[in-house]
């Protein structure tokens, strides 16, 4: 018989919120990165096309250059929620985003999380407080989505913060 090569970690785990909270800023600096870089191509097509640069957008450009770039933060999240049902910081901080059925999220249920989160985040964050009083520890973002974020086993392999000092 074969050692396990995972941690006791409950199968049905939820992330709790602490946890959340640090992984989106993790994500948080990505998006940084990627407001650069759509900065810059909103920029090269102002100029392109003869806009005074060093003025800001006004009325409906700047209504679609901010829609774009909700877009393009809406298109990382649900790539990166597709293909593994990870970012970057879920991943570093061991946490996956499935269906409450326990399948991988689908595209519509990506377009309804992208939806409601920033509503939730604009709300003073009240999606994650949520987790303190939900019974499962479910967001709001969770359960308006039929979603749930679950805790990943901590490979044998991996060392603490705590092992490595």
């Amino acid at each position: 018989m074969e050692p396990s090569t995972h941690t006791n970690t409950p199968p049905g785990a939820t992330a709790g919120p602490l946890r959340r909270i640090i992984s989106l800023v993790y994500d948080w600096l990505l998006l940084l990165g990627i407001s650069f870089a759509y900065g810059v191509v909103t920029l090269l097509l102002r100029k392109l096309s003869g806009e005074d640069t060093m003025a800001p957008p006004q009325g409906m450009e700047s209504i679609v250059i901010l829609s774009g770039l909700y877009l393009c933060y809406a298109a990382f999240f649900s790539w990166c929620w597709i293909r593994r049902g990870q970012t970057l910081g879920m991943k570093s901080w061991r946490m996956q985003l499935i269906q409450t059925d326990s399948r991988p999220v689908s595209v519509m249920t990506c377009v309804k999380r992208c939806i409601v989160a920033p509503l939730f985040i604009i709300a003073g964050g009240i999606g994650f407080w949520w987790c303190w009083f939900d019974k499962n520890g479910d967001s709001l973002q969770d359960i308006f989505t039929g979603t749930r974020i679950r805790l990943l086993p901590k490979e044998n392999g991996t060392r603490t913060q705590q092992e490595s000092s």
